[in-house]
């Protein structure tokens, strides 16, 4: 795989960097409450030397009722000074599944204009496969200064998404499995209808994982959104069950060198709660 600091890195390229005094590591965990785990109690337990815990549900948008979305930049900054994360800082971001909600994190950076941050590919299971180094120890902190520019082009409303629906102007890709696309299998999420939303292609974001949790190589990235219908002449918003697993679709097109590209921040959990909005089946 190729390295990118601003997309992918692999656990090489971590463990080459590890010591350079303007990385910064950020454990991005996060789990469905059916998976049975919890993210900050295993932080706790086990972690990259150095890594801060990038707490998801708790940096967002709180006063929004959806869950978490993506938070306002005031917030951001002042969370991220707080963990000693700042401007010149090089931002490696992963998780403990292997790529699920770190490439979230990811977003969230770009979103505020913040370009140097990476996906460690593979994440936590691979690194320790590798049998590198772990602690339990909470990382020093040393405040930094931040600035945020924020990008409003990388994140769409439902307004927008249901423009693009109706226009098929933009491609809407949809990141859940296959079974709760098709409306099939119900959602995790209580009150939420089944289906997708129409004009929809479905890529499922495991599909564009391999065996070991690392992602898929580009060129069969590309064939995977191709294989699922996807024009990549297309402008891009990628959807999920609540913005996380989109951004794993959004670091694939980034990887594929597509440069336009959005998630929809409220995703099913929002458009699978409004009756109004409609829905496709199969």
């Amino acid at each position: 795989m190729q390295d990118d600091p601003r997309t992918l890195v692999s656990t090489d390229w971590l463990a080459a960097h590890l010591a350079d005094p303007d990385l910064r590591l950020l454990d991005a965990s996060w789990y469905l409450p059916q998976m049975g785990r919890d993210a900050k109690a295993e932080y706790a337990a086990c972690h990259i030397p150095g890594a801060r815990f990038f707490d998801i549900d708790e940096i967002a948008d709180q006063r929004s009722s959806l869950p978490h979305m993506a938070p306002p930049a005031e917030k951001f900054i002042s969370r991220l000074r707080a963990m000693g994360v700042g401007d010149g800082h090089q931002v490696v971001v992963y998780d403990g599944a292997g790529i699920l909600s770190a490439p979230r994190v990811w977003w969230t950076f770009r979103l505020m204009g913040k370009l140097d941050v990476a996906v460690l590919d593979g994440g936590l299971p691979k690194w320790r496969a590798e049998g590198r180094p772990v602690e339990d120890m909470p990382p020093v902190i040393r405040d930094r200064h931040m600035t945020v520019q924020r990008q409003a082009g990388l994140v769409k409303d439902v307004t927008q998404v249901a423009a693009a629906s109706k226009l098929g102007d933009w491609e809407i890709i949809d990141a859940r499995a296959p079974g709760r696309f098709r409306g099939e299998q119900p959602e995790p999420r209580e009150g939420l209808r089944s289906g997708h939303i129409p004009g929809s292609k479905n890529v499922f974001y495991q599909d564009l994982l391999n065996p070991d949790g690392t992602m898929k190589a580009p060129d069969a990235l590309r064939a995977a959104f191709v294989a699922a219908g996807v024009d990549l002449a297309k402008p891009a918003i990628s959807t999920c069950g609540s913005g996380i697993t989109a951004a794993v679709l959004d670091l694939a097109l980034e990887r594929i060198g597509h440069r336009t590209h959005a998630v929809y921040d409220g995703s099913w959990a929002e458009w699978g709660m409004y009756g109004d909005l409609k829905v496709a089946k199969g």
